[in-house]
């Protein structure tokens, strides 16, 4: 009898990337390809999708017995009744400032919707455009929705920025009488069956005909899965963003954090619009290679950069006006990226700092995962200003989405 194999597609800012696993949860296959157009270009994703999926071994292919999606947090699309996407999704960095007062009135008490990065913002923008004959879909749910041919449902973690609360499992009241409610998606839990995959489409790629969808989750919660992190532990993704989270003992509502529940625990995480972006802005990855192996990190630079990807920010502070401090840039490359480093890695104590103010306490460890993380210079830098071990983690998100795929209930 041939093995069962578990897949898990992971859907970044920069492309796409599977992993598969077999029986015994070890990786056998992984692969990524970029994005052919932009990241807020829906069919982006879905070439992406097709040419991981094409490329898989024939017998991986036969014996793909279920998969799982994860996707940005806060990325929102809408489409037709169809699924058809219509015009560009609204990526997780970019801020919606319109409605704030309609915004107010619909979320009384929730800080954490009230801020111009929500779904909930992007949401109102795309009713405002498009009208309220459409679906609002989270990219990963619409990802989903594309293999099953079938876009009804979304994962409750997709959904928390717009609005679903994991407590009560339901909307807010306040939507009940919108003439909008109708777009939202029927939500259901993290690592459930939804369904099995479109013929049509499992014939078009040569998958298992039965090969069956679960419910996936956020990037940053599959990179968590990726870890087994532990309770004393904490987890910075260093991605094209920085993401920090800690599991806690109750939920929190506080602007610019996200509370999840991923494995029966609580998480709860903010995310900066900084992190491995900018670098990209000005070097490649083998510059940065290179150039990361002439820094003294025993020294300081005395440049305080504040490296953000782009004008606005989300967390360790909620500031859709802050503007990126870039310069002035030393003659020395090195010198620039080591700037670069601290500036980030002191983004990323004031998130810690952030998350021990709101929940007592801070990691004895940290965890990292994502491409900054195979990075050693930056570590050290990182180690010596936040004052915490750190260590790397060289399993991916998508291995964390395979992990949601196998472990899912029956």
């Amino acid at each position: 009898m041939p093995d069962n194999f578990f897949g898990g597609l992971d859907f970044g800012t920069s492309g796409a990337r599977i992993s598969i696993i077999n029986d015994h949860k070890k990786l056998v296959y992984s692969d990524s390809v970029p994005y052919q157009y932009s990241f807020e270009n829906p069919n982006s994703w879905i070439i992406s999708c097709g040419k991981l999926l094409d490329s898989l071994p024939i017998e991986v292919k036969s014996n793909l017995y279920k998969l799982a999606i994860s996707g940005t947090s806060g990325t929102l699309t809408a489409c037709d009744l169809k699924g058809k996407p219509i015009g560009e999704a609204i990526p997780y960095y970019q801020p919606c400032n319109e409605n704030k007062v309609l915004i107010e009135s619909l979320t009384s008490g929730e800080d954490h919707l009230q801020t111009p990065y929500s779904s909930l913002a992007k949401a109102l923008k795309l009713i405002e455009k498009h009208g309220t004959n459409i679906l609002l879909r989270h990219q990963s749910d619409w990802i989903t929705g594309w293999l099953l041919k079938d876009w009804t449902r979304g994962e409750e973690g997709n959904n928390l920025k717009l609005g679903w609360d994991l407590i009560k499992e339901s909307w807010p009241k306040s939507y009940l009488n919108t003439s909008w409610q109708k777009c939202l998606p029927q939500i259901i839990k993290s690592g459930e069956i939804i369904g099995q995959v479109h013929s049509g489409l499992a014939e078009s790629f040569n998958l298992n005909k039965k090969l069956i969808l679960i419910s996936g989750t956020t990037d940053s919660n599959a990179s968590l899965i990726a870890t087994g992190l532990s309770k004393e532990d904490g987890l910075t993704v260093l991605g094209t963003t920085i993401v920090v989270k800690k599991i806690i003992k109750n939920p929190i509502k506080e602007k610019g954090i996200t509370t999840h529940r991923v494995s029966g625990d609580w998480i709860c995480g903010g995310a900066s619009n900084a992190g491995c972006g900018i670098l990209s802005k000005f070097f490649s990855d083998l510059e940065i290679k290179e150039l990361s192996r002439q820094i003294n990190t025993s020294k300081n630079t005395s440049l305080n950069l504040l490296p953000l990807n782009s004008k606005g920010e989300r967390f360790p502070i909620n500031n859709p006006n802050l503007e990126p401090i870039l310069g002035p840039r030393p003659v020395s490359d090195s010198l620039y990226l080591h700037a670069l480093f601290e500036g980030l890695a002191k983004i990323e104590l004031k998130g810690w700092e952030k998350l021990n103010e709101l929940t007592g306490s801070l990691p004895k460890r940290i965890i990292t995962i994502g491409g900054g993380s195979i990075n050693p210079q930056w570590r050290k830098i990182r180690e010596k200003i936040i004052n915490i071990p750190i260590i790397s983690c060289k399993k991916t998100t998508s291995f964390g989405t395979a992990l949601l795929a196998i472990n899912s209930r029956k």
